[in-house]
């Protein structure tokens, strides 16, 4: 060969040749969270946590030697705007999508998805996907969240149970759980002594909270997040209502216990997971899942919480089903691996697929939390499953 040729010829080798040390195309796993909007507190939280394990994965290899990217699109906390996200990455043929983040789009995005994909696992508690889909949801379902928290209150002997919820989807989710759980066998002691509803707009509760208040419950269930929460927090303290308060799981934030904290009522309850349950957590493993999640949670300077677990778990789980069944795989694949697996462990402990289809974890996996004002932070009160505990 002429001499010009080869060394036109290396030239050529050398420029497509990978550079030594250059990095790897990223992984891209698109999100939809609610980035802006009345689920904002939400949402910014859940990307906060993605970025945490962000950091935490690819210091490890990421994903087949790819670093990973969660990419995240903002729905606005609007439905519409999340179908039209969700069709945009349905036409780039992505394997999964991590959100939407609120009920109301999650349900907005299921008929797109339900049947070829991708695999969306939705970051609500408040979603119910058909067993053997392509979607998912975070969390124990909010029906469990409330009947394990029932549970715990008529063992404490309180027997009058009254609620508020807004008219949108996570209300209507919620009034079904509120009225499921009080219709159980275990519960036939306890009377709804009133039912009040709300548009999550508006900016007074007054009349609702004074009917509670005549009503005279022991307990008192507002399921309420975000600035609706604040408006009933806040009707409730005005008129007076002195009497144990379940809020919303989606409100043990900071963002929230920032701007609404003065306003919780004296004994505030919440249905936390098992990252809560302190001592109760008896798995090594589950220990280490929830030290990994502390240590890159400091790392970022974040606090984790509720809403951070709701991310937190399912994006591991997401990423670890990729190392298993490869970057390449489809949302077939990807989907059937993920409805046959068992004994997954995360910071809401072991995962079981089979036994709680498209969620992997249930009311085994919660525990009632009461919120401490002199710490700031909520104490577990109940055993795993809603039994009070000694101190509780």
């Amino acid at each position: 060969m002429h001499r010009c040729a080869m060394i036109g010829l290396a030239a050529i080798l050398l420029l497509a040749a990978p550079r030594a040390g250059s990095a790897a195309e990223p992984y891209n796993i698109n999100m939809i969270l609610a980035l802006s909007g009345p689920g904002t507190f939400i949402g910014n939280t859940q990307l906060q946590a993605a970025q945490a394990l962000e950091g935490s994965i690819n210091k490890t290899g990421g994903i087949a030697g790819r670093p990973v990217k969660f990419v995240a699109k903002d729905d606005q906390s609007n439905p519409q705007i999340a179908v039209q996200l969700a069709r945009e990455l349905i036409a780039q043929h992505v394997p999964v999508i991590l959100g939407p983040t609120v009920t109301a789009s999650c349900n907005a995005v299921t008929p797109l998805v339900q049947r070829d994909g991708p695999v969306t696992y939705c970051l609500t508690a408040g979603a119910h996907p058909a067993p053997g889909g392509f979607v998912f949801s975070t969390l124990t379902s909010t029906p469990d969240l409330i009947a394990v928290a029932v549970r715990y209150f008529r063992e404490k002997g309180l027997k009058r149970v009254a609620y508020i919820v807004p008219t949108d989807a996570s209300g209507q989710d919620a009034e079904q759980g509120i009225e499921a759980a009080a219709a159980a066998p275990e519960n036939k002691s306890l009377t709804l002594v009133d039912r009040e509803h709300f548009g999550a707009a508006d900016i007074s509760v007054s009349a609702q909270l004074a009917r509670i208040k005549a009503a005279k419950p022991d307990v008192l269930v507002a399921w309420v997040t975000g600035t609706a929460a604040g408006t009933v927090l806040r009707a409730a303290h005005d008129a007076g209502m002195n009497v144990p308060t379940l809020i919303s799981s989606a409100n043990m934030t900071p963002s929230v216990v920032k701007q609404y904290g003065e306003l919780f009522p004296k004994e505030c309850y919440a249905a936390g997971m098992l990252y809560y349950a302190g001592n109760d957590v008896t798995s090594q493993a589950t220990r280490a899942a929830i030290s990994k999640l502390n240590y890159a949670a400091n790392v970022i300077g974040a606090q984790p919480d509720q809403v951070f677990i709701s991310a937190w778990d399912p994006s591991a789980l997401i990423v670890d089903a990729l190392k298993k069944v490869g970057p390449d795989a489809g949302p077939a694949k990807l989907r059937d691996y993920l409805i046959g697996l068992r004994g997954w462990i995360g910071v809401n402990g072991p995962y079981d697929f089979k036994e709680i289809p498209q969620r992997g974890v249930g009311q085994r996996a919660v525990v009632v939390v009461r919120w401490n004002r002199e710490k700031s932070q909520f104490d577990p009160v109940s055993k795993l499953g809603g039994v009070p505990s000694a101190h509780g």
